[in-house]
């Protein structure tokens, strides 16, 4: 009976109708049951609309005014809230399944709308029930622009199909005083073959691109060597420096023995020979008169 009016208006008024009709009777008026009606139509008059609702009020089956938040009073009997519309952001999830695009290939694709009620009497007057209305035309604009669009921009160019399928289901829901804030595509299946395929021809150029990065490397690595080998052409004692700088590098880190080819003694001229032999303490001059010693007749017996 008291059907949407649970506010605290509609019990207040019935303990004062309950008061005054006590009172009437125990002074054994006659009027006391107008004070009973008059409570009870009070009391089914109140009713509260939340504050993120409109409630749609006809008055005999025609539309009176869109209530707004708060507790609005209505004329019990010929007025009726035929709906409290829900005034927030809403997200419906809508889907394609099995849908052929421009090129033939069978994808499934997932989304989400958002969308807000922004005209409740429209929304209740112009469409039966809204909330299914609003799913299937999204899900038949997402069928049309998949045969509309190519594989490959369905994958890299997301960004531009939500904007498309926003304005166009946002063209749909105008006149039923709802607005599409934003589409976003989840999701976009292939079939698991095609998939594969992709897969391996990804892996084929990131292939070739790796070797062409190699390739360009190695060509830049040769004329570096061509232009070293010129230098070292026209200066050899560059080119000796060079090779004792590779013999020092090659032993610095560790005690190791490194036995060096004759083409690269040769390189050594008799002046590092001589520099290594005074680093080493050698006497000379004994050395010398060993030699000339040696070298006269008598010194033999």
């Amino acid at each position: 009976m008291f059907r949407g009016s649970d506010n605290v208006i509609s019990l207040l008024i019935l303990v004062a109708t309950g008061v005054a009709t006590g009172i009437f009777a125990a002074a054994d008026l006659t009027l006391w049951w107008i004070a009973l009606v008059v409570g009870l139509l009070l009391a089914l008059s109140p009713r509260k609309v939340l504050e993120w609702e409109r409630g749609i009020l006809l008055r005999l089956g025609r539309f009176r005014r869109t209530l707004r938040p708060g507790i609005s009073w209505i004329v019990p009997g010929f007025d009726a809230i035929v709906r409290k519309v829900d005034m927030r952001i809403r997200s419906t999830h809508f889907k394609a399944e099995a849908t052929l695009t421009k090129d033939t290939v069978p994808v499934n694709v997932d989304a989400v709308l958002f969308w807000v009620v922004i005209d409740a009497e429209k929304a209740i007057l112009e469409v039966e029930h809204f909330l299914p209305t609003v799913s299937w035309a999204a899900q038949t604009t997402l069928r049309d622009v998949i045969g509309r669009t190519e594989l490959v921009r369905m994958i890299t160019d997301r960004a531009t199909l939500d904007q498309e399928l926003r304005d166009t289901i946002d063209g749909k829901t105008h006149d039923w005083g709802i607005t599409v804030q934003s589409v976003e595509i989840r999701d976009v299946m292939i079939p698991q073959t095609l998939e594969d395929a992709m897969s391996r021809k990804a892996q084929a150029e990131r292939e070739r691109e790796s070797r062409i990065i190699l390739a360009e490397g190695e060509k830049r690595i040769a004329d570096e060597m061509q232009q070293a080998a010129s230098r070292y052409q026209e200066d050899p004692v560059a080119m000796r420096l060079r090779a004792m700088n590779v013999t020092y590098e090659s032993i610095k880190e560790c005690d190791s023995l490194m036995v060096i080819p004759s083409g690269m003694g040769d390189s050594i001229n008799p002046g590092v020979i001589g520099m290594i032999a005074s680093g080493l303490g050698l006497d000379q001059s004994n050395g010398g008169r060993d030699k000339s010693a040696a070298e006269q007749p008598g010194s033999s017996s």
